[in-house]
């Protein structure tokens, strides 16, 4: 029994000092690297925004009567002046009717008073008639004038009305789903009207961005600058589109600090869509040579006690890296301006940082191996090609258990 308890022993690995990684406890950890260079770097400002059409319309009849017939089918593009309904015209075409009959009745009447009126001219001049006879025919004169001109705009008006029997569409854009059918006695109190009309090409996104960037925003406007805006998915990570920002609002939002900008977009594919929610990105300024590296390379901590933005930097010659504060500028997506701590060509630590301290070692990617990557030899160990008295070989169990 005690033969087997010693040989059971000797099958336990034997402990080395070795380290996190692959290599040890204190060996190399194996990071990923990327070079600091210099370069153009975008000054974007995110927002979240809503697309909104230019125009929404909700088509309505402008006059009371049977709804005839619809033209349009639900989701149709139409153009401007397109007919989309159609009223019974029959009662407003005897009105039209009626009020020419009246109008001209009217003509008639008024020219046979100015005849009369003549005649009576003639008359006073020869004392034959008193002048008041006279001027009563004046009065009757102007007013058949009155009539003619009443009877006129009930022409205009009757005229009117049954152009109105066609509605047609007052913008071009897309039409949704019809709130009537025909046969239905359409009013102009009617809430829903008849279809609700969408302008979609063009389209613009509605955002808001931070007071504190307006006066840039501002200054570049009033320069003639265009200022490009692009709009995203809700991921965004998907891009949908690329527009331009049209107007800035008169005022600031004094209750969420905000101002609120309009961004139109051709909508060519009719990619964005009324009341969609769209992550958007508006292009304010482009800065040159500026010291750029990934923005997975930033580290935020007190290294030196004091809590600041860091990097690793690498020494290539060892192999080492050491902890570096930086000063940070511009952010643009997976890549950030460093204003100061960094130069064109430095290696930074962008994965594995997490495993680092100052000073530690590092195994680059596609790097041959160096001494410093090489696990150290404990004192007092044997050399790896020395054999123990037994005659076996470090680390191995004897042969059979020791009597």
């Amino acid at each position: 029994m005690i033969a087997l308890v010693r040989y059971i022993q000797q099958r336990q690995p034997v402990a080395t000092s070795g380290t996190r990684g692959r290599l040890g406890q204190n060996g190399p950890v194996a990071v990923g690297t990327a070079t600091a260079a210099r370069g153009d770097i975008a000054v974007k400002i995110p927002a979240l925004g809503t697309v909104t059409p230019l125009a929404t319309v909700t088509v309505r009849t402008q006059i009371s009567g049977v709804m005839q017939r619809i033209f349009f089918t639900e989701g149709q593009l139409v153009k401007q002046g397109d007919t989309l309904a159609q009223i019974d015209p029959r009662p407003y075409e005897a009105a039209l009717q009626q009020m020419q009959g009246n109008l001209k009745r009217d003509q008639a009447l008024l020219a046979d008073a100015r005849l009369d009126l003549k005649r009576y001219e003639g008359l006073v001049k020869e004392d034959s008639i008193a002048e008041q006879q006279l001027d009563t025919q004046r009065a009757l004169v102007d007013q058949y004038i009155g009539t003619i001109q009443a009877d006129e705009g009930q022409l205009k008006t009757a005229e009117v009305n049954l152009i109105y029997t066609k509605i047609t569409a007052p913008a071009t854009g897309v039409v949704g789903l019809r709130q009537v059918d025909q046969g239905n006695y359409v009013t102009p109190g009617d809430t829903n009207g008849i279809v609700l009309l969408n302008q979609l090409q063009p389209i613009t996104v509605i955002f808001a961005i931070p007071e504190d960037n307006v006066s840039a925003i501002a200054k570049r406007l009033n320069a003639g600058a265009t200022l490009t805006v692009e709009a995203f998915d809700r991921t965004n990570l998907v891009k949908i589109a690329d527009g331009k920002l049209l107007s800035l609002d008169n005022s600031i939002d004094i209750t969420t600090g905000t101002v609120k900008l309009r961004a139109q977009f051709d909508n060519a594919d009719r990619a964005l869509f009324p009341n969609q929610f769209v992550n958007v990105q508006l292009l304010v300024d482009i800065l040159h040579d500026q010291v750029i590296m990934p923005n997975s390379a930033v580290r935020r901590g007190a290294p030196n006690g004091v809590t600041t933005d860091f990097v690793y930097l690498v020494n290539a010659a060892d192999r080492t890296v050491s902890v570096h504060p930086v000063t940070l500028g511009v952010v643009d997506g997976e890549r950030v301006a460093v204003a100061q701590g960094l130069a064109a060509g430095d290696i930074v630590v962008t994965e594995g940082a997490d495993r680092l301290r100052d000073g530690a070692e590092i195994s680059l990617p596609n790097a041959a191996p160096s001494a410093a990557g090489k696990p150290a030899r404990q004192p007092g160990a044997a050399p790896a090609h020395r054999k123990r008295p037994d005659g076996q070989k470090p680390n191995q169990p004897p042969d059979r258990p020791p009597q």
